[in-house]
């Protein structure tokens, strides 16, 4: 549970009967720590809801993530403001059952590590910001235009364009 700029620790085992609420919310430092770790460049709120009910030999955490940063364009290198609201879905299961075996459906993920009865919310949160960035961010109304054709008698292969197919 260390390791990431975001940890939020909370105990899962055991869990209340009727489950547990969370809602946790980045500080400035964490914020900064995120956005240079992806690249960012600034998150100016971060935070998330979390219901975390029992299942099977595990939890399930449900909730959203809810994110307001400023990505960088690439067709035109501005910076621009970006709202990111994500939905949670994940297991979790003890060490034990966490491994893969033959009773995991092929379309489902295995669970998740309990790690010592807790589970960390902030890199749950940290996890589900990085993968809803967009890899190739644009700034609203922009546009990638590709550059004009060259002439024909200014490329390197007007020789070749000229030349008759051969039969």
């Amino acid at each position: 549970m260390t390791g990431t700029p975001f940890s939020r620790p909370v105990r899962v085992v055991p869990l209340p009967k009727d489950g547990l609420e969370q809602n946790i919310e980045a500080n400035e430092n964490e914020r900064a720590a995120l956005a240079k770790l992806n690249n960012l460049p600034a998150i100016s709120k971060l935070s998330a809801r979390f219901r975390i009910t029992k299942q099977r030999r595990g939890v399930r955490v449900e909730g959203e993530l809810s994110a307001r940063l400023t990505q960088t364009c690439v067709v035109s290198l501005e910076p621009f403001e970006a709202e990111i609201a994500e939905p949670i879905d994940v297991n979790f299961a003890p060490s034990s059952a966490a491994k893969p075996d033959s009773a995991v459906a092929e379309d489902e993920d295995a669970p998740d590590e309990i790690v010592e009865g807790r589970i960390d919310l902030g890199a749950l949160a940290g996890e589900f910001l990085t993968l809803s960035l967009d890899p190739y961010p644009r700034k609203p109304g922009v546009a990638f235009e590709p550059p004009p054709l060259a002439e024909e008698e200014d490329s390197a292969f007007a020789p070749l364009l000229r030349k008759p197919p051969l039969d």
